[in-house]
């Protein structure tokens, strides 16, 4: 079951790649709005890009149980998060929930998976 892991590392680091390298489009696929500055971009690039890159990166090269369980508590964070907006903020609410599923059910996997014995 250790496929399951590599994949959702290896789907972290594609999506980060998005921020990473095309952050306008990732702006508009998460109805982001760049303003005056290009600080939006640069926090694109870093927030959702680098660190997803080298999260997904990590858990790949290392293949450490402990490293994709982290993996799932950055997941678990960005699904709380993402819990806090819906409660607080009003999003879309398809697209807030489609988001949130896909970051509690890697978060699910990777802790229960990985839990540290």
């Amino acid at each position: 079951m250790d496929y399951i892991n590599f994949t959702i590392a290896l789907l972290t680091l594609i999506l980060g790649l998005f921020g990473f390298l095309a952050p306008r489009y990732t702006a508009g696929a998460l109805d982001l709005a760049i303003t005056k500055t290009t600080m939006g971009l640069s926090e694109l690039r870093a927030g959702n890009g680098g660190l997803f890159v080298a999260l997904g990166l990590y858990c790949l090269v290392s293949g450490s149980s402990s490293a994709f369980f982290m993996l799932g508590i950055a997941y678990a964070g960005a699904g709380s998060g993402r819990l806090l907006s819906i409660a607080l903020d009003s999003p879309p609410m398809r697209k807030a929930l489609t988001f949130w599923a896909f970051e509690w059910g890697p978060a699910a996997w990777l802790i229960w998976y990985n839990w540290p014995a």
